[in-house]
């Protein structure tokens, strides 16, 4: 599209009180890694103040903060206790059959001291991997704060992953303890999670010596005697009185497993001192947090780094208040979001555009029926929102009025890397922007060389920063080859990007997201975004296939709007008309070869879609692994829909 995109400029009164200012930019480029050196200390407590910033004496191997030492989980509860702030409410925690929970600082440190002398009692010490695999409750935040506080390091496992995921987890990291549930709750109905620990655990896991089991939805489980333990019954019991082990600065807090392209998952060792840094220093300024008066929700699960980073660390680094919410966006019905950001008072709502667009798709009615009028500020994370998206968020959530942070970062990262601060940036829609004061990128071709304003490239980090990644738990040379041999010194993200003409970072995908169609690249959201712009479609997936004549061709598979399916339209005319919609916002190069319309997109149950397997469809082959979606028989129905 040729005309210049729709800009948002800050509110005046935004503005006059943002936490982040424009002369960020400058004091961070003058100090280089001194200026991380100042976050760490304005806002960590450390127990020995460190003397070296940054070692990168041995890239990519970088030490921050080394001869420092801290605590993470005193930083999160401890200190404010401390402070005089114990009273302040920490979490506001919603059930998703609507029970609730709410935890001051005062009463969090309680049970987060009561889990850790419970773990100690069970053998686990510093050092010692904890596999963390429960639903969105308390527990979970507290597990992972009691690990933190013995110097244990956790290994969250999403609870939407199966047995045999769960397993490699525990062997790869070695665990000596599990925490899970019984189960959860899922769109009204108990969902299970310890059946799939005992499955995990009868195939291997056998460094686990115990399982420690938090009564949740109260569903018959088996038990192993000697080996499970009734979370009620250790922790509960366990004393409020215990003193937070020190921790070097560059001591490991946790493992995250991500998927690998090829073979075993990776596990990705996040350190101490400069993950909590650029944690809290991102969490301040980017969402403008006022500790004393905003209620803060991030819409993640634990199971992701983003549950990691702006749910479990930063938000309780910086003294916020937050809401957990263990259920989805749609039950019991689809005001769920909206009814808790009223009940709640909600002004920062972090989350994803995936939850966005089916929103949207669900007709702006629903968002009219409640007060959503303490929202100030609003964030997206997950992958690169398109403007449509972005501009239905503005105008139906934000009432016009709240900032949106649009953040582009990687459970690699650690932390947020590109976004627009909210009182500073006019926002364009679709792009993050600019990187975050203290971090430095380039968009480079093949050979890593800087490219122009409007050429498409690959998104290369320049600099190190404090929340990088550390290793790959076990694997050195994974580590190296994975994210550092393309460049030697410069981290490769394996996303593409560009920069428009004014300088704004657009993040256009995954490099296994660009297509080459007939030598051209294009970007598969790019393409998904010119689908969504079409008024019958309300969701789009687009994958490359190959194909004889052009390389590859354009395959998009879409939903359609509830009010387009309404209309009992002809099928094979629209799919002329959406294919034609697309020619006309990017260029007849950009035309699917075939649109596909479907009942529903194969999504993990985090929303993510799974477009391997629409390739798989594509290109004729049979389907590959459909355990992690959250209903695997959507991918018959898709089958079926394209071989008619």
């Amino acid at each position: 599209m040729s005309e210049a995109p729709q800009t948002f400029a800050p509110p005046a009164e935004f503005t006059a009180q943002a936490n982040a200012t424009a002369d960020l930019y400058e004091t961070a480029r003058e100090q280089g890694p001194e200026f991380w050196a100042h976050q760490a200390r304005e806002l960590l407590t450390w127990s020995k103040d460190f003397t070296q910033t940054l070692d990168w004496s041995n890239p990519p191997f970088a030490k921050w903060f080394a001869d420092g030492e801290l605590n993470a989980c005193y930083n999160a509860v401890d200190r404010h206790v401390e402070a005089g702030k114990g009273d302040r409410t920490a979490i506001l925690f919603e059930g998703e059959p609507g029970d609730t929970r709410e935890y001051t600082y005062t009463q969090l440190k309680d049970e987060v001291s009561k889990a850790a002398n419970a773990f100690e009692s069970l053998g686990v010490s510093k050092g010692d991997r904890v596999a963390v695999y429960l639903p969105m409750i308390p527990e979970a935040v507290i597990t992972m704060l009691a690990c933190a506080r013995i110097g244990a390091i956790h290994s969250v496992v999403f609870g939407g992953f199966s047995a045999d995921a769960l397993l490699s987890r525990i062997e790869d990291g070695e665990a000596k303890l599990v925490v899970t549930a019984d189960g959860s709750f899922r769109r009204g109905k108990p969902s299970m999670l310890k059946p799939a620990v005992d499955k995990a655990l009868e195939k291997g896991g056998k460094s686990v010596t115990n399982v420690v089991v938090v009564k949740r939805n109260k569903a018959e489980v088996a038990w192993v005697e000697g080996r499970d333990l009734w979370w009620s019954d250790v922790v509960d019991a366990a004393s409020t009185e215990h003193t937070p082990s020190v921790q070097n600065a560059e001591d490991p807090l946790f493992i995250l497993y991500t998927s690998g392209t090829t073979g075993k998952p990776k596990g990705i060792l996040h350190t101490t001192g400069g993950y909590l840094t650029q944690g809290a220093f991102t969490h301040k300024n980017i969402f403008d947090l006022k500790p004393e008066t905003d209620v803060y929700w991030c819409t993640a699960d634990v199971g992701w780094v983003t549950g990691h980073s702006y749910v479990a660390y930063a938000p309780l680094v910086n003294g916020a208040t937050q809401v957990i919410y263990e259920g989805t966006p749609d039950s019991p019905h689809r005001g769920r979001f909206w009814e808790i950001v009223q009940k709640y008072g909600v002004s920062i709502m972090y989350t994803s555009p995936t939850a966005i667009r089916t929103m949207m798709k669900w007709g702006e009615d629903i968002p009219a029926e409640y007060d959503l009028s303490s929202l100030r500020v609003l964030g997206t994370v997950g992958e690169a929102i398109n403007p449509e998206a972005w501009v239905w968020f503005h105008r139906v959530i934000g009432g016009g009025k709240c900032p949106i942070v649009d953040t582009w970062w990687q459970t690699e990262t650690g932390a947020i890397m590109i976004s627009q601060l909210p009182g500073v940036t006019v926002a364009k829609p679709g792009s993050a922007q600019q990187p975050i004061p203290g971090i430095s990128i380039d968009i480079v071709d093949d050979l890593g060389d800087p490219l122009p304003n409007e050429q498409p490239g690959l998104l290369a980090i320049t600099e190190p920063w404090p929340s990088m990644l550390r290793t790959i738990w076990g694997d050195d040379g994974r580590f190296v080859d994975t994210y550092w041999a393309r460049f030697g010194d410069r981290y490769f993200a394996g996303d593409s990007a560009k920069r428009d003409a004014d300088g704004d970072l657009w993040v256009l995908g995954r490099v296994d997201d660009v297509m080459n169609v007939s030598g051209h690249r294009l970007s598969t959201p790019e393409i998904e975004s010119a689908l969504v712009s079409h008024p019958s479609v309300a969701e789009a997936a687009v994958v490359g296939a190959t194909d004889e004549t052009t390389g590859q061709a354009v395959m998009a598979f879409v939903i359609l709007s509830d009010e387009a399916q309404g209309q009992n339209l002809n099928h094979e005319e629209l799919e002329q008309e959406i294919r034609a919609h697309v020619g006309v916002e990017i260029s007849p190069i950009a035309k699917p070869k075939r649109v596909v319309i479907v009942p529903e997109l194969p999504k993990t149950r985090s929303g993510k879609i799974m477009r391997r397997l629409l390739k798989d469809v594509a290109e004729d082959r049979q389907v590959g692994d459909v355990t992690t979606l959250a209903d695997s028989a959507v991918m018959d129905a898709i089958v079926e829909t394209y071989k008619k």
